[in-house]
């Protein structure tokens, strides 16, 4: 399995309330329609042990495979549609990793 995660926040004068509904909504609604997504998940990050955590937000997506992963992300059509949505949040990082092991 390969998931993508995306930690991020947002500008100091945005809405969260505003942003959660967009997030959970219409750009949830987008994601689902991503070719081979098995799960999405989102979040909002309450506290790093130790200190304040760097970021606010996180979002995961969940793929198969490698092969099924790039073939959704690097649509043109898709990463036209990212771009519009990565200016309503500030300091992304976005990490793709797979899954070795997972017990339950």
């Amino acid at each position: 399995m390969v998931k993508l995660t995306v930690l991020y926040n947002l500008p100091p004068d945005a809405d969260h309330e505003a942003f959660v509904k967009w997030r959970t909504e219409s750009h949830q609604q987008k994601l689902e329609k991503l070719p081979g997504l098995l799960e999405t998940a989102f979040w909002v990050i309450q506290d790093s042990p130790g200190g304040s955590a760097p970021y606010r937000y996180m979002s995961e997506l969940f793929f198969p495979d490698q092969e099924t992963f790039e073939k959704a992300f690097y649509d043109p059509d898709f990463q036209a549609g990212l771009k519009e949505d990565l200016k309503r949040i500030i300091n992304p990082l976005f990490l793709v990793s797979r899954q070795l092991l997972r017990h339950t």
